[in-house]
């Protein structure tokens, strides 16, 4: 598989680059950091927050849920207590169905 082909992924995010990634501004990423319990971002020496794979993943779902599902952040709190493992595994099928959209529309333009 040639080197551009290859997704690159880090092993920590900055908030940079989780800005970026989501469109979003730094204060609501601290936000939904200290309103929900599965966002938890470790923190360097100078208070730098690095964000996880996991985490990642876990913004993902914050995010599809407050502000594509309309859910109040109250009641996403409660959908992901109530159905951890089910939202990760939606979060999982709704990523390859964008990744599978993306690569047909792609070939779609090639035709």
């Amino acid at each position: 598989m040639p080197y551009k082909d290859r997704e690159i992924s880090k092993l920590y995010y900055s908030m940079g680059d989780i800005t970026e990634m989501f469109n979003i501004n730094p204060s609501m990423v601290r936000f939904y950091e200290k309103e929900f319990d599965i966002l938890q971002p470790k923190k360097n020496k100078r208070g730098t927050r690095l964000f996880s794979a996991e985490d990642v993943e876990s913004l993902k779902i914050i995010i599809h849920l407050v502000k594509e599902k309309g859910f109040t952040l109250q009641g996403a709190k409660d959908y992901i207590k109530s159905n951890k493992s089910g939202v990760k595994e939606n979060q999982r099928i709704i990523d390859s169905l964008e990744k599978l959209k993306s690569f047909l529309l792609d070939v779609k333009e090639q035709l």
